[in-house]
């Protein structure tokens, strides 16, 4: 799966470069978060998530002004940090005192950038598409995770979609969003 990351990333990053200023207040399929809230909630999460690659505890922190640059800077550290294969070996933390599976955690990151590149991007009219080699396995993951992910309110309840939809459409219902949405 560390082979996956780059794959991962990119799209979400070309969705986020071309986010416009006048796109930040647009309400997204991540229900509790516009463009901005999401992006800001990108920003929080990820040093958290790049230590968790690196085996260091690292806390959320706050989002910086200079967002654009900032979260750019920010899939670079997470390329690198879950692109080893050490990354996915043992346990990790995610900013607390608990030990996770590194190898969930780092399927928790690429989905979450699927996922949420995907949130931007329909908020935004964006259409970006993710290889399917980094999409197969995620479906995997998204159903190892939906449980609980919806019991920690992180996931909503599930939108069902054929069992023989394109991966893309199922990790989506399984995280709880309709692959139909539209601002």
């Amino acid at each position: 799966m560390h082979m996956l990351i780059t794959q991962a990333v990119e799209p979400t990053r070309t969705v986020v470069r071309t986010i416009r200023d006048e796109q930040l207040g647009a309400p997204t399929p991540c229900r509790e978060f516009d463009v901005l809230a999401l992006l800001n909630h990108l920003l929080q999460w990820a040093p958290a998530l790049i230590g968790a690659a690196r085996k260091v505890e690292t806390a959320p922190v706050e989002p910086p002004a200079d967002w654009r640059r900032e979260l750019d800077a920010r899939f670079d550290e997470l390329v690198a940090g879950w692109s080893t294969p050490e990354a996915w070996e043992g346990t990790t933390r995610m900013g607390g005192p608990t030990d996770f599976p590194a190898p969930m955690i780092g399927g928790m990151v690429l989905t979450e950038l699927v996922v949420h590149g995907w949130d931007l991007a329909r908020a935004t009219g964006q259409s970006p598409t993710w290889p399917d080699e980094v999409l197969r396995p995620l479906v995997s993951e998204a159903q190892g995770m939906a449980e609980q992910g919806r019991q920690l309110g992180i996931f909503g309840p599930e939108v069902p979609v054929p069992a023989d939809a394109p991966p893309l459409m199922r990790i989506l219902g399984l995280s709880g969003r309709d692959p139909g949405w539209r601002p």
